[in-house]
């Protein structure tokens, strides 16, 4: 699947010719001069012939998608599309509250830990060590692949540092969202909170250790005599949990993977990989409105910390955010819209959340939410998705910037109470009632549409590489 390695005798040829003669001269110059002995002269050639050698040596390449706003933006369309050129996609934060869709050929695909690449046959799909893992919901999706006739046996890698989520988990996170009343958060129940509290408490239980199961049991039975005593939960059968887990194990057990040493052996033999965020950057547990916000960093520090490469490897970070905005769930959405309006995006831009099917809310694209979002993640690219679900409307608006007590602001502040004082101001552009339904050239766009993608990419300075013209996979525009 790899490139091949040089081998160390063509790279040393091509180095010593890359010196050349000019590099042989200097080294004969410097012996008139100074006289160096041969010993050190030696020392120095190969000194020279390493770096060179470094250059020529095959070198794998990182790439990652992210979500800009607050998910649900279309990750899993573009990671889909990109992944037939790409030896690794890789999941590596969050868990079954992620849900990825994408459209082939009219059939509508649902991933939630399975990472969007697998439907191209080549590509080898991880699931890092910073992804929370519900069993049984990875084994049900394995299981719908294989109704679907895609052959994904031996190109899942689940890795053995990654946490598990138990049912009590999700039980615990159902108990805690009733608690709140009036406060809830808007929790998908999937138990990814509680899940990485376990991990950050340190007695939660990974992956790997289903490999020796006397020690899988006893920690179990530590943890879920922990979560039973917390206020609204009953006595958890622990004795149920582990037969369950008896019953998949030889499921299991040949998923699981050092998917750190894998990744980054395979970088380092040429590998090219995608790395799919999941969930999105104003979701992030430090970065985004807290506490409305997920349990992991859905923004670019997971990639280091939920699959184990360094950021030296990492290549293109790719930025995806609606031509508009949605939000599932609680938490402030200054550009939240409750007209006629957001009745028409969420209709024609089918906004229902994958995971929990509430319905979305809609609001205009904000501008310093995304100049935030660039900021934290530092895009290389962006993704423009959805542009088609503006058609027919009047008018299009962007929110260029928040008010706040007579105040200009750029970007948006951490307090939620200062966001809810912001007044948004909004900048105005003609609508367009052409169809760009599976459009793939910005030109043959209208010209509204187009000023509309080009004030964004102007208020960002971000070039806006890709945008999605419709739901199929091929219903985009590659600038």
């Amino acid at each position: 699947m790899f490139r091949a390695v040089a081998r160390l005798g063509l790279r040393r040829a091509a180095a010593l010719s890359a010196l050349g003669g000019s590099g042989l001269l200097a080294a004969n110059a410097q012996c008139e001069d100074a006289q160096p002995s041969i010993a050190e002269l030696l020392k120095r050639l190969e000194t020279k012939i390493s770096r060179i050698e470094e250059g020529l040596a095959p070198s794998g390449r990182a790439d990652v998608v992210l979500g800009a706003q607050w998910g649900d933006e279309g990750k899993g369309k573009l990671v889909d599309a990109l992944s037939v050129n790409y030896d690794i996609c890789a999941r590596v934060a969050g868990g079954s509250n992620a849900g990825h869709t994408i459209i082939v050929n009219g059939k509508r695909y649902a991933f939630h830990l399975v990472p969007s690449g697998i439907l191209n046959e080549k590509t080898v799909c991880v699931i890092g060590n910073g992804v929370v893992v519900h069993i049984p919901s990875l084994l049900k999706e394995l299981d719908a692949l294989t109704l679907a006739n895609v052959k994904w046996e031996g190109r899942i890698k689940l890795s053995d540092r990654a946490h598990l989520v138990f049912d009590f988990h999700q039980d615990l996170d159902g108990a805690m969202e009733n608690k709140r009343g009036r406060n809830k958060i808007g929790t998908t129940r999937k138990g990814i909170g509680p899940a990485y509290a376990s991990k950050i408490q340190r007695n939660g239980v990974r992956v790997g250790e289903l490999k020796y199961m006397d020690d899988f049991k006893e920690q179990l039975a530590a943890l879920a005599e922990y979560c039973g005593g917390l206020p609204g939960m009953d006595p958890i059968d622990v004795d149920a949990e582990f037969a369950y887990y008896e019953s998949v194990r030889d499921r299991v057990m040949p998923l699981i993977t050092d998917t750190v040493s894998y990744v980054n052996d395979a970088h380092d033999a040429g590998a090219k990989i995608l790395i799919e965020g999941a969930n999105a950057t104003m979701l992030d547990i430090d970065f985004g409105t807290y506490p409305y916000v997920t349990s992991s960093n859905p923004s670019i520090g997971s990639v280091f910390t939920g699959l184990g490469i360094c950021p030296k490897k990492l290549g293109g970070v790719y930025g995806i955010v609606k031509a508009y905005c949605t939000r599932v769930g609680e938490g402030p959405f200054p550009t939240e819209l409750h007209d006629e309006v957001g009745d028409h995006l969420g209709k024609v831009g089918r906004e229902f959340g994958t995971t929990t099917g509430r319905p979305r809310r809609c609001g205009w694209l904000d501008i310093p939410q995304m100049r935030y979002s660039c900021k934290i993640n530092g895009f290389t690219h962006l993704n423009l998705t959805k542009l088609d679900v503006l058609t027919g409307l009047p008018e299009v608006k962007l929110g260029i910037k928040y008010m706040l007590d007579g105040k200009e602001l750029t970007e948006m502040p951490a307090s939620l109470r200062d966001l809810a004082r912001c007044e948004v101001v909004y900048e105005s552009f003609p609508g367009w009632t052409q169809n760009i339904d599976n459009v793939t050239r910005f030109e043959e766009l209208p010209p509204q549409a187009q000023n509309y993608v080009l004030r964004i990419e102007q208020l960002l300075k971000v070039k806006i590489r890709w945008i999605g013209t419709g739901g199929d996979r091929n219903s985009s525009i590659e600038r």
